[in-house]
């Protein structure tokens, strides 16, 4: 990762040895110029997760700074609340917290590609974010683990997001079309995928995957957790510890984040658009397939 990104007016300072910077010169309630855009962009290429300090955003500022990086869209499963189109409410109880590492929405096969985040309401204790840079993690494989991992194939469910249930990979299109709760959508992902852009090798695990493709629920649970610890080791993440008002900005596609349940009883709310991403492809050129997926 480089130690710094310049230009006119613009500059970045890093918080984490393998991502995450603070962007300084971007005042996100204006207009921003070609230029600004740009660096943003290319920020994001570099370091994965960008953080603008004590913005206070409202809703179409919001949208204005994610059309940055491309089409802003809904969740597909969540309503968003009255106002703006594409906002989601991430909003953490601490009795049925998310605290998870997850990558956003990869129950579906072109997943968001990036998320921007901003804090409306942070508690006085914990409340902080994680997040892990899965290109790193891949390349800290041993080798014979990449080899395995760059020919396996991941099942993705909206049912399973956010909690420790694991599910056959074979039996769930047949078991879980969750009896008319939620719309079902299952998807088949590379275990690695190449980044559509930077062309870097990412491991695609995060709390949606509910198994491997062709291993009983037992041996997917092992292999994916060893897998996941690469992700989630402490040193190939950074931690961002909220004020009102702050921005995050990540690429969805080379990492994943995590909200810790640190923050008592305290209220925690945050407000995420998601922007359109591309269907995931293997290191063979072989794309992720819908397998379950709404009428």
């Amino acid at each position: 990762m480089p130690d710094t990104l310049k230009a006119p007016g613009l500059h970045v300072t890093k918080i984490g040895a393998r991502l995450g910077v603070v962007v300084h010169g971007i005042n996100a309630k204006d207009a921003l110029t070609d230029s600004q855009c740009q660096f943003l962009r290319e920020a994001l290429r570099l370091y994965k997760v960008l953080f603008l300090k004590r913005q206070f955003l409202d809703s179409d500022q919001h949208e204005k700074l994610a059309s940055v990086f491309g089409e802003p869209i809904l969740h597909p499963t969540i309503k968003a609340p009255h106002g703006p189109r594409y906002r989601f409410d991430a909003a953490a109880d601490y009795e049925a917290p998310t605290d998870t590492g997850h990558t956003d929405v990869t129950f579906i096969p072109a997943y968001p590609k990036v998320s921007v985040l901003r804090a409306l309401e942070i508690p006085p204790v914990g409340g902080a974010t994680v997040w892990g840079n899965t290109a790193t993690a891949y390349q800290d494989l041993p080798r014979a683990l990449k080899h395995f991992a760059e020919v396996a194939w991941g099942i993705h469910s909206n049912n399973c997001g956010c909690n420790e249930k694991r599910f056959d990979a074979d039996a769930q299109i047949e078991q879980q079309a969750f009896e008319g709760k939620l719309p079902c959508y299952i998807t088949r992902h590379p275990v690695v995928q190449v980044h559509p852009e930077t062309k870097e090798r990412n491991l695609l695990l995060g709390d949606f995957i509910s198994g491997l493709d062709g291993f009983s629920r037992r041996e997917s649970n092992v292999l994916i957790e060893l897998l996941q610890r690469y992700v989630t080791r402490i040193d190939n993440t950074v931690s961002w510890h909220w004020e009102e008002g702050d921005v995050a900005i990540w690429d969805t596609r080379a990492t994943q984040h995590y909200a810790p349940a640190n923050f008592e009883s305290h209220p925690r709310l945050l407000r995420r658009i998601t922007v359109k991403g591309d269907v995931s492809m293997s290191c063979d050129g072989r794309p992720g397939q819908a397998l379950v997926q709404p009428k």
